[in-house]
């Protein structure tokens, strides 16, 4: 009789790292190849002095490349970013906050999809059912995230609904410090979600933000009126939020599902809960189709050791969208691969300490 071992978790993120090196020649190819790249990154290679199709042939290869700079994404014209393979595709544009400046828009035909079907892998069919319906309260409008979370809902049987919040108005009231505004808005928000949870008893699982989720808790009992998963998104997900609301906020009878993830990544999964964790949040990259590092800000090509804190270091590796090397706006511990996912994560995630501004996210 023959016994077979599972492969150790140094196996599995040695097989993980090949496969990320597959898929960053697979990607190079395709966004520097005349025929199904796109304008933007065939302009970039002619004025380089060496061939990325040559010339990268793993994911440290990466590195040849400058930072992506995000002022790329500001302004148009947007189709400079369609691959010429999905030039007759119907195509998205996705952008960010926008607190920062001009929004950063991205182009999206499938992606979006993607990532969160792959999402909806993780997620368990007790907290977050199969045929049943969700609330999305947060940002809409042009961002990926509402059209995500509704294809994640419909994806597994059920039907969204929305209650929309609009943080570039948020942001202008926290800045001109004009709180009662901003608390009258919340508040509006949160009304609008009350009056859909009561009135429509499929609804059992919940998309929204760390404070609309404190909001909204401060008026009911989310487990009394039938939520069963909540999947929550932000900077804000600290260790004192996350035990706040799986011990309070959520009575321990709701699962608590934290994410990390923007419009040019997708979205990262958490490190499984463990209470030896201390409450602490660990983010893996939906990898190999993103990848996420924590690199030493004065010197972005190097990677922190294990346990120290530096910037986050995005790379996006899909035939949609190609992002080499853009450093994120926030910062994170450097953490190990875990059995789930076996690559790098990102603990602790925040904004970035080293503007000199602080983001300003609101009710956000």
């Amino acid at each position: 009789m023959t016994t077979t071992t599972s492969p150790s978790l140094e196996e599995r993120t040695a097989k993980a790292k090949t496969r990320l090196d597959e898929q960053t020649r697979e990607i190079v190819q395709w966004h520097f190849d005349p025929k199904t790249g796109c304008p933007f990154w065939l302009d970039y290679a002619s004025k380089l002095s060496w061939d990325p199709r040559k010339e990268v042939q793993c994911y440290d290869d990466l590195d040849k490349f400058d930072p992506f700079e995000d002022e790329w994404l500001r302004g148009g014209p947007v189709r400079r970013w369609v691959p010429k393979a999905y030039a007759d595709k119907p195509v998205f544009t996705f952008e960010t906050g926008g607190s920062t400046g001009v929004p950063k828009s991205r182009i999206s035909i499938d992606d979006f999809r993607i990532d969160y079907e792959l999402f909806s892998e993780t997620l368990s069919d007790d907290a977050f059912p199969r045929g049943k319906d969700w609330l999305m309260l947060g940002p809409t409008g042009p961002r990926r995230l509402r059209m995500a979370v509704e294809h994640l809902c419909q994806h597994r049987g059920g039907i969204c609904f929305h209650v929309d919040l609009d943080p570039r108005w948020v942001v202008k009231l926290v800045k001109s410090s004009r709180m009662q505004l901003m608390h009258e808005y919340r508040d509006h928000v949160i009304n609008q979600g009350l009056t859909l949870l009561r009135a429509h008893e499929g609804i059992e699982c919940l998309f929204t933000t760390p404070k609309l989720l404190e909001a909204l808790c401060e008026r009911v009992s989310l487990a009394r009126m039938g939520i069963k998963g909540v999947f929550c998104g932000g900077t804000q997900l600290t260790a004192q939020f996350h035990r706040f609301a799986r011990e309070e906020l959520l009575e321990g009878k709701v699962e608590f599902v934290p994410t990390y993830g923007n419009t040019l990544m997708g979205l990262a999964c958490h490190k499984p809960f463990d209470p030896a964790d201390n409450y602490s949040i660990t983010y893996h990259p939906p990898s190999p189709r993103a990848m996420i590092e924590i690199v030493d800000p004065k010197e972005p090509t190097r990677v922190v050791e294990y346990g120290q804190v530096g910037r986050a270091r995005l790379t996006t590796l899909t035939k949609e969208f190609f992002v080499p090397r853009f450093l994120e706006r926030d910062e994170a511990v450097r953490r190990p691969p875990c059995e789930k996912y076996p690559w790098d994560g990102a603990g602790d995630v925040r904004p970035f300490s080293g503007f000199a501004k602080p983001i300003v996210e609101g009710v956000y």
